[in-house]
């Protein structure tokens, strides 16, 4: 999963992301740190006491793709400028994270003159909506020639579908508030379009907001808040500083600032209920690894994530949930329990499900 974070100059999107790649840093999580790019595995104690008990001889837990998009200009007005190079790295990832200012410091001006967190958030998504009208009314267009001129065959779902994105473009409505059934999920993801990634609008505030942030994030919230944008906040000097801290040091400075959890644990598992994901578990001696899918997703459409030749080579998976593991001991135990069972490619995989795939 790659998330992308984004943000007006200025916002501290570089602050949020030197963050997370100290935290990781620090607790030797990191998998691979670039000047823009930060991999880090998801913290999940399910799997840490899986691998406790089945001692296994590669641990695997999954992890998140972090990547700064720093590619906004200042314009000749002294308005943001949308670059070509930005709006093509946006489409290469899963979700976004948009950093918005709500800090202010003379010394760094922001780009716009004033902080106005919802001209921000409507900045880059008016710009996505442009951006993604262009790209659909270029292939409505080009599908329409091309049936003139040679008769090459329309697919008609596909047609409607942009058809119907395009109404709600031209709305200003982004593709994310649509409702797609699944064959139109897969229409659309070879267009990588914009408006249809799920955004984390992250609030990057004052230390002086610490104990007073409450009202500015229900206001940001009760305008944005929907089943494909979130709002959350950052306090990014104070949090910079913990990042930078001991792991004791750190929690005594959370616990002075009335910080519950850090930002990383926290953008994790808002990410993974903003995308709808969720893991299950395969394990034994040579490997225990956690794998991420979508929720609702089939035995058989998870088969396919851990080896594509699984989809078509399904027979049946044997599983059973973590909970029922731990509270009996083993596998055999289980069995006994009658919770360990056979499931055939209809049943739909539960978080913290423990899976092996029967497969021809």
């Amino acid at each position: 999963m790659k998330i992308g974070i984004i943000g007006l100059p200025s916002s501290g999107k570089s602050t949020l992301f030197q963050t997370i790649s100290k935290a990781y840093i620090k607790e030797s999580d990191l998998k691979k740190n670039s000047s823009n790019q930060t991999v880090v595995k998801v913290p999940d104690d399910r799997l840490t006491s899986l691998i406790d008990i089945f001692k296994p001889k590669k641990e695997n837990y999954a992890v998140i793709d972090f990547v700064e998009i720093s590619d906004l200009q200042n314009g000749d007005s002294g308005s943001v400028k949308f670059t070509t190079a930005f709006l093509d790295k946006v489409k290469t990832t899963d979700a976004l994270l948009q950093v918005v200012r709500l800090f202010d410091d003379p010394a760094v001006p922001h780009p716009e003159g004033k902080l106005d967190v919802l001209r921000d958030i409507s900045m880059m998504e008016s710009e996505f909506i442009l951006s993604d009208m262009a790209l659909i009314e270029s292939r409505i267009d080009r599908m329409k020639k091309n049936f003139q001129k040679s008769g090459a065959a329309i697919n008609p779902k596909e047609l409607s579908l942009l058809e119907r994105c395009l109404v709600s473009l031209e709305n200003s409505t982004p593709l994310r508030n649509l409702e797609y059934d699944r064959e139109e999920i897969k229409i659309l993801r070879g267009y990588q379009l914009l408006s249809v990634k799920p955004v984390l609008v992250v609030l990057n505030l004052s230390e002086t907001d610490v104990h007073t942030y409450e009202e500015i994030l229900t206001r940001v919230r009760s305008i944005y808040n929907s089943k494909q944008i979130n709002v959350d906040i950052f306090f990014g000097k104070i949090e910079m500083e913990i990042a930078e801290l001991p792991a004791e040091e750190a929690k005594s400075f959370m616990l002075e600032y009335g910080i519950q959890e850090s930002t990383l644990s926290r953008l994790i598992r808002n990410a993974y209920d903003l995308l709808g994901l969720q893991s299950f578990f395969t394990v034994g001696e040579d490997e225990c690894r956690a794998w991420t899918i979508r929720k609702g997703m089939s035995a058989q459409e998870a088969a396919s994530v851990i080896h594509t030749d699984f989809y078509d080579k399904f027979i049946r998976a044997e599983v059973v949930h973590y909970d029922h593991f731990v509270e009996h001991g083993s596998f055999a135990k289980c069995k006994e329990k009658g919770v360990w069972r056979l499931e055939g490619k209809e049943y739909i995989v539960d978080d913290g499900d423990i899976i092996s795939i029967r497969h021809s």
